[in-house]
């Protein structure tokens, strides 16, 4: 008789009267491709939000102030955009409509420039580039396009 510090392992179990089997193989292989078919059919079912990227960059030589930009039904901003500094931002398009621009040059000059429409339902890019001069060039990359 040995001791231990450890209690023996009980390997008996009541089931009921029932004897238990374990799964069989090809019920194993079955269940995990059921599990692979249905992870991927949800995965192709377009359970995902259609999001707007928006890159908005000072090419020009200055910083600009208290930028804004308004899209259907909300906008976003930031107090200042060094030259050659980038913002990214992500938007959901909720209703239809153009999207504006509005900024401050340092000579305290407030600019609004209006963009594109968009449409509820599209996602993509949007790029919106302010040069040198305080000319603002919108290029969007959106889809479905109206």
């Amino acid at each position: 008789m040995s001791f231990s510090s450890r209690p023996e392992r009980r390997t008996e179990s009541y089931t009921g009267g029932m004897r238990l089997r374990p799964f069989s193989a090809s019920f194993c292989v079955g269940a995990v491709l059921g599990c692979i078919v249905l992870a991927a059919t949800l995965g192709l079912s377009g359970c995902r939000s259609h999001m707007v990227s928006v890159v908005i960059r000072n090419e020009g030589h200055m910083t600009v102030r208290l930028l804004e930009v308004d899209y259907p039904s909300a906008s976003f901003g930031m107090s200042s955009l060094a030259a050659g500094a980038e913002y990214h931002y992500q938007f959901k398009i909720q209703g239809s409509g153009p999207v504006t621009l509005e900024y401050t040059d340092l000579s305290y000059k407030t600019h609004k420039v209006t963009g594109p429409q968009l449409y509820q339902g599209q996602d993509g890019t949007l790029q919106i580039v302010i040069g040198e001069d305080g000319k603002v060039t919108w290029t969007p990359y959106l889809h479905p396009k109206q």
